[in-house]
């Protein structure tokens, strides 16, 4: 009644998904395998990472500048000071 349903195997896929399967059994570490670990796996994380905080710390220079609270009267939008602005005003 609702026969003629089989599915057919290809056989790239299979052999395809049965090496993944496996693949912790197949592994080899070779040269390729250290240099693209130690690309991917640790010198681009570490590169991204200090990109980010390196722009982070620009950022926290010009904003959050610790102000004496004698300077606080005289300053109305302390956020907007630049490095060199602040170093004229507390000398």
């Amino acid at each position: 009644m609702g026969g003629g349903m089989e599915a057919h195997k290809n056989r790239w896929i299979e052999d395809w998904s049965t090496a993944r399967e496996n693949l912790e059994h197949n592994f080899r570490w070779t040269r390729r395998n250290f240099a693209l670990v130690g690309i991917f796996g640790i010198a681009l994380p570490v590169l991204v990472y200090k990109g980010i905080v390196r722009e982070f710390s620009m950022i926290t220079i010009s904003i959050t500048i610790v102000v004496p609270y004698c300077l606080v009267e005289t300053i109305v939008d302390y956020t907007t000071i630049t490095v060199q602005e602040m170093q004229i005003a507390l000398s």
